[in-house]
């Protein structure tokens, strides 16, 4: 057994860079027994591991790809570990409330893992296409202010990985995966807004966080265990500039249920309840969280300076139609247009 699997599953020593490096080289090499990387997943899976090697597994990975290629020129990027209670697809509203108020946003994101409708899931449903370069992701965010870059911009060892355990599926395994995947997307961004559901990963992350020093990373998290800011409760946001932590109170008065949040009831209505939400008709909570993690943009990217005239701007775009019409232009774009830029990478 690669000593990679092996010291994961014995916890007697840190995996370091350079075990991950010769780890990757096989699995290129289609040198490891399907055994090994299950053995990897369910041990990553299991538990968090140390930090040094998280750390390693990280680097190991960013060292293999070329660097992301783009004008960062303040764009913010949104995402959530998964997990927690099921809701809508609230940072992909608050990613289309943001853009309409003029923040320059990248939402990444995948398929459902553990939530029935994931981010890619929805643009799929709601016809509107991911990005399949960094050339085009450029292009998208110059004409429109939002992009949602597709799977290119994750490590190629995940799909090696995935195709390794088959018949298995990475979902079954990938719970690491999913909670460390906010740092696995190569993004040219200044700034990242990451939802942790669970707080045990709050200490990994806050030392991956802090060890990254291309962009500023607030992490947020809430006693709901939901990977979005709620206006509902209490929400503590780390950022990783060395300023600590900010505590956002819930509003008065709070409501008690975060029925207004949940899913839609079918995959047949998922469309109609995310439009429902961006016209402002999907309930009270609803709103006021999709404007709170909206305002959290504006405000994390420097658009704004203060959280009161952020939630106000945030409620303008949702409720004067801007977001909505947004969606409605990106539904209209032409899935291979050329003038959002054709080159793969």
């Amino acid at each position: 057994m690669h000593e990679v699997p092996l010291a994961l599953l014995t916890r007697d020593r840190p995996v370091e860079q350079r075990m991950w490096r010769s780890f990757w080289d096989r699995l290129h090499e289609g040198g490891l027994q399907r055994g090994e990387t299950v053995a990897l997943l369910a041990s990553l899976s299991t538990r968090m591991p140390d930090p040094e090697t998280l750390g390693g597994f990280l680097r190991s990975l960013d060292e293999r790809r070329p660097q992301p290629v783009g004008r960062p020129d303040g764009t913010v990027n949104i995402v959530g570990t998964g997990g927690g209670p099921s809701t809508f697809n609230i940072s992909t509203a608050a990613a289309f409330v943001a853009a309409a108020m003029g923040v320059r946003v990248a939402k990444t994101g995948s398929r459902a893992y553990t939530s029935s409708c994931g981010s890619y899931d929805l643009l799929e449903l709601l016809g509107i296409p991911l990005t399949t370069s960094y050339e085009q992701t450029d292009a998208t965010l110059e004409r429109y202010g939002i992009a949602f870059p597709g799977p290119f911009v994750y490590p190629r060892e995940l799909m090696l990985l995935a195709k390794s355990i088959l018949p298995l599926e990475l979902r079954t395994l990938g719970r690491f995966i999913n909670s460390v995947g906010p740092f696995l997307a190569a993004l040219p961004v200044s700034y990242q807004l990451i939802g942790v559901a669970d707080p045990a990963l709050l200490p990994s992350l806050r030392y991956v966080a802090d060890g990254t020093a291309d962009r500023r990373i607030w992490l947020c998290g809430n006693a709901l265990g939901i990977d979005e800011l709620v206006s509902s409760v209490d929400n503590v946001i780390h950022v990783n500039d060395g300023s600590g932590e900010q505590r956002l109170r819930a509003d008065e008065p709070a409501p008690t249920s975060i029925a207004d949040l949940r899913p839609a009831g079918h995959k047949d209505t998922v469309v109609a309840h995310f439009l429902e939400v961006l016209s402002g008709k999907g309930g009270e909570l609803a709103t006021r969280t999709v404007c709170l993690n909206a305002a959290a943009l504006a405000v994390a990217s420097g658009l704004a300076d203060d959280w009161a005239d952020a939630r106000a701007a945030a409620e303008d775009a949702l409720i004067s139609g801007a977001a909505l019409d947004l969606v409605h232009r990106l539904r209209a774009r032409p899935v291979h247009s050329t003038a959002d830029g054709a080159g793969r990478r």
